[in-house]
């Protein structure tokens, strides 16, 4: 490695060499978090908005609605299809589980909070996968629902209801993405 010229050069390795990904994920996490309160900003405006008759709490969304944009293009400057409108709703729905699963917790059941926090996680890294292209989406295809198929996913399920809440992960994609979020966002590295 050769010597840095200046200080902003070095700077820039030292960063480039924190990254896992090209992406600084430890930043990104940090945008995905305000993306996802902001997202709460314009669904609490909207209902305070229709519960006081107030007008001026919807003037509000538009200039929340337009930051949450431009932020979440800093993370999805490119996109194909429903991507941008499903990550929106992955953030949203991750956040709404964690604040669900935190009000579990507050009211002593915690094997219930435990799930929610889970699932949050879960949605939270699909947003990861599908925004750095580590799902295939081609892939997906519509498949026609058959009794016996039906019978056999409602079974497995109800027999996952039945496990406890924190388990090892499968060796799914999901469980994958998991594993690459877990060491790529590291929140402690400025």
């Amino acid at each position: 490695m050769s010597k840095a010229k200046n200080v902003k050069e070095f700077v820039e390795r030292i960063d480039a060499s924190k990254k896992v990904n090209p992406k600084d994920l430890s930043s990104d996490q940090d945008l995905t978090i305000a993306i996802m309160n902001l997202i709460s900003i314009e669904e609490h405006l909207v209902f305070s908005g229709a519960k006081t008759g107030k007008t001026s709490f919807y003037d509000l969304i538009e200039e929340v609605r337009e930051l949450r944009k431009t932020l979440m293009q800093k993370i999805i400057p490119a996109y194909e299809g429903e991507v941008w409108c499903i990550s929106k709703h992955l953030l949203a729905s991750s956040m709404r589980l964690m604040e669900v699963g935190t009000k579990q917790q507050s009211l002593g059941h915690k094997e219930e909070a435990y799930k929610l926090f889970g699932q949050a996680y879960d949605l939270y890294c699909l947003f990861w996968g599908l925004n750095m292209n580590m799902l295939n989406v081609d892939d997906v295809k519509w498949v026609e629902d058959k009794l016996d198929d039906v019978k056999k996913i409602s079974a497995r399920l109800e027999a996952e209801e039945n496990k406890p809440a924190v388990q090892p992960a499968a060796g799914g994609v999901l469980s994958k993405m998991k594993a690459f979020v877990r060491k790529a966002v590291d929140c402690c590295i400025e």
